[in-house]
């Protein structure tokens, strides 16, 4: 059987990037052009400012993509892009070079949902073990996932409010910290041995969903209470009583539920699993339990083609195809494409 070759493109955010996929599992090269310095000045993302870096941009990366991989356009097996959901105009610009590079070249074209693509970043790293359970934690999502199988996502929980990243920026700009906050907190709540005791939201009691808001809240309470007295704030232990509730419910959530499934593996996604105090707290979790536990290397974590391209391989297997048609998804649902 011939080697299978899939070109991913990725637009959905602030990062314009692509990547060549072998087979699903192999990374022949990938380019990330990131926005982080440009959008610091705004404290966050601009959308508009976001779809002008990715027109000066996505030609660019697209053939270094290929340079680097050392390949010609007839070499591909087909032409994978983020579909949603993101920044509409962000992901339009992706998904009309994709279209355009496809037609030009007679490639297939292939739809993927970004949280599939962040779950599929852990196929990069070791075979997936069914049924098995995705935590995605991002700037914009935090959602347990079940997978019995490649293709198939339930959803048993989500975020009724903030995300968790989103939590992590808001609380770091509370703090005076840059964009974006996630890194800088991590960092500041392994400089302290004891943490402000801030509360948990653990929701109903079979609840699998998630609600970072009030956490949010009772940081910024906590300020304004010090402020209004004329204390100051200790941004080490704000940082590791904030960061110490986050990892406490991810963690305890996503057990109960592995246990509840059964489950053969769990899998951590998106830009919030680089969280160094989240990736230990799993692994112990997951290792006292002797269920098989994975999560990216730092640069899969991140927004990046290369996870497109590797939950694309699988969708290209199904016979799952895209046309010209295609349009951006912001508000994109997770659903199985068997």
């Amino acid at each position: 059987m011939n080697d299978q070759y899939i070109l991913a493109i990725e637009t959905s955010c602030d990062e314009t990037a692509a990547a060549i996929i072998r087979n699903g599992t192999e990374i022949v090269s990938n380019v990330v052009a990131s926005q982080i310095e440009s959008q610091k000045r705004f404290g966050g993302v601009v959308p508009e400012v976001a779809s002008r870096h990715h027109v000066e941009q996505i030609t660019i990366i697209i053939e270094e993509t290929l340079e680097k991989a050392e390949m010609k356009p007839s070499e591909l097996t087909a032409v994978a892009v983020t579909e949603g959901p993101g920044l509409v105009g962000a992901l339009l610009i992706g998904i009309n070079a994709a279209k355009a590079f496809a037609f030009a070249h007679s490639l297939p074209l292939i739809p993927v949902h970004h949280i599939a693509g962040h779950i599929y970043a852990n196929a990069l790293v070791a075979p997936m073990q069914f049924p098995l359970l995705a935590l995605v934690v991002s700037g914009g999502h935090t959602e347990l996932v079940l997978m019995r199988e490649h293709g198939s996502f339930e959803v048993i929980g989500e975020t009724r409010d903030d995300a968790a990243g989103e939590a992590y920026d808001k609380v770091a700009r509370v703090l005076n910290m840059p964009y974006p906050g996630g890194p800088h907190i991590d960092r500041l709540a392994h400089e302290a041995q004891v943490g402000v005791d801030f509360p948990r939201a653990w929701l109903e009691e079979n609840s699998y969903d998630f609600s970072f808001s009030g956490l949010k809240s009772a940081v910024i309470n906590y300020k304004h209470n010090m402020d209004q007295r004329g204390e100051e704030i200790d941004p080490k232990k704000v940082a590791k009583g904030f960061q110490d509730s986050v990892v406490e419910v991810l963690t305890t959530k996503t057990l109960r539920a592995a246990r509840e499934f059964q489950v053969n593996q769990v899998i951590a996604a998106g830009g919030v699993s680089a969280n160094k105090g989240l990736r230990t707290s799993l692994e112990q979790a997951f290792e006292k339990e002797c269920i098989s536990f994975t999560v990216p290397p730092l640069k899969l974590c991140t927004d990046n083609a290369a996870m497109i391209g590797a939950a694309a391989s699988y969708m290209y297997n199904a016979g799952v195809r895209g046309d010209l048609a295609m349009n951006g998804i912001p508000g994109k649902e997770l659903k199985s494409w068997i």
